[in-house]
């Protein structure tokens, strides 16, 4: 773009997107003014780029000839960009792209063939009156499978190692049975019981690592940023009512 040009952009062109674009051109949620303002920009330098990669000025307005206004034909008008870029935004189309069919793209929501949702929408309300937001029917507490999965396999590796009595013991404990039937069907004392239910839980940490137990308490990570969220607007309705 040659210096003229870009003058003009700036002067002539983004006044023009700045008071139009508010009022003719439809916004979707996360978009605001400012951003479609921006990408207007951008779009009409592009605009001017490519019409002089093909031999057209950019002037400010027709030349005038004789005293009448006469656009050349190898001259494109700073009203002309203005007014095409804006039909472009109009139609849903962005700097970043113009697709149709992606379902977060501008076009596709302006045609009504995808539709966005807040996480933090309401949906409904539980037996209590409590509102039951968009996450909280679609989520759940559950690990993701490929975690899962590959806790189980280290678990089926570790068990294999051990002897048929100390899978018992492990089996015992799983099912929430007091270890002292165990030893009466073993005939041993429960101190011996105890004894090795602490052999195997040393075992199991260092096998599976310091942290199990945490790992396995931990609520799933796709949850930190909308309570991070929940809390930082508890946190502002807090400071307000103070």
């Amino acid at each position: 773009m040659s210096p003229e040009s870009g003058w003009l952009l700036v002067n002539e062109i983004r006044p023009r997107l700045i008071s139009a674009i508010p009022n003719n051109v439809p916004f979707v949620a996360p978009e605001d003014a400012q951003k479609v303002i921006a990408s207007g920009v951008c779009m009409a330098a592009q605009l001017i780029n490519g019409a002089e990669n093909n031999g057209k000025k950019l002037v400010q307005s027709p030349t005038k000839p004789n005293g009448r206004y006469r656009k050349q034909a190898r001259e494109i008008t700073c009203g002309n960009v203005g007014y095409y870029v804006i039909q472009k935004l109009r139609n849903g189309r962005r700097s970043t792209g113009s697709s149709t069919t992606d379902a977060h793209a501008v076009g596709t929501q302006l045609h009504a063939r995808a539709r966005l949702s807040s996480m933090d929408e309401e949906v409904a309300s539980d037996d209590l009156g409590e509102p039951l937001l968009l996450h909280d029917v679609l989520g759940n507490d559950q690990e993701d499978p490929s975690t899962r999965a590959a806790r189980k396999m280290d678990w089926s590796d570790f068990l294999s190692g051990l002897s048929k009595r100390d899978v018992a013991v492990i089996e015992c404990l799983i099912e929430g049975k007091p270890l002292a039937g165990l030893a009466r069907r073993r005939h041993l004392n429960t101190s011996t019981m105890m004894y090795h239910k602490e052999r195997l839980g040393r075992a199991i940490q260092a096998y599976m690592g310091t942290d199990i137990l945490i790992e396995i308490g931990r609520k799933p990570r796709w949850k930190d940023s909308i309570n991070a969220t929940r809390e930082k607007l508890a946190c502002h309705d807090q400071r307000r009512s103070l």
